[in-house]
């Protein structure tokens, strides 16, 4: 995967959804600034679409995992001084 963003630009963080959390509420999608989360196509074991990265363009702000009422189903990786915003890696 490369690390140059949506932009052109290199992706300041890194964003990891935990499909054992996530239960597809769409806040972090709605949240997101630069666009880089949607629900997925296909369903957990539970039955929800869960949220998944683009791969790409991350600014590693952090809006997301703030915005997400599920502890653990987010976390978000700053690329630039590798400080972790979430609670599980």
């Amino acid at each position: 995967m490369s690390d140059i963003g949506i932009a052109g630009r290199r992706d300041r963080g890194l964003l990891r959804v935990n499909g054992e959390e996530c239960k597809g509420c769409g806040l972090c999608v709605e949240a997101c600034p630069p666009k880089v989360i949607a629900l997925s196509e296909g369903i957990n074991h539970f039955g929800y679409r869960t949220a998944t990265y683009a791969g790409a363009g991350c600014t590693g702000c952090g809006i997301c995992f703030i915005a997400c009422p599920e502890p653990g189903a987010i976390t978000v990786l700053r690329a630039a001084n590798q400080v972790v915003v979430g609670a599980s890696v």
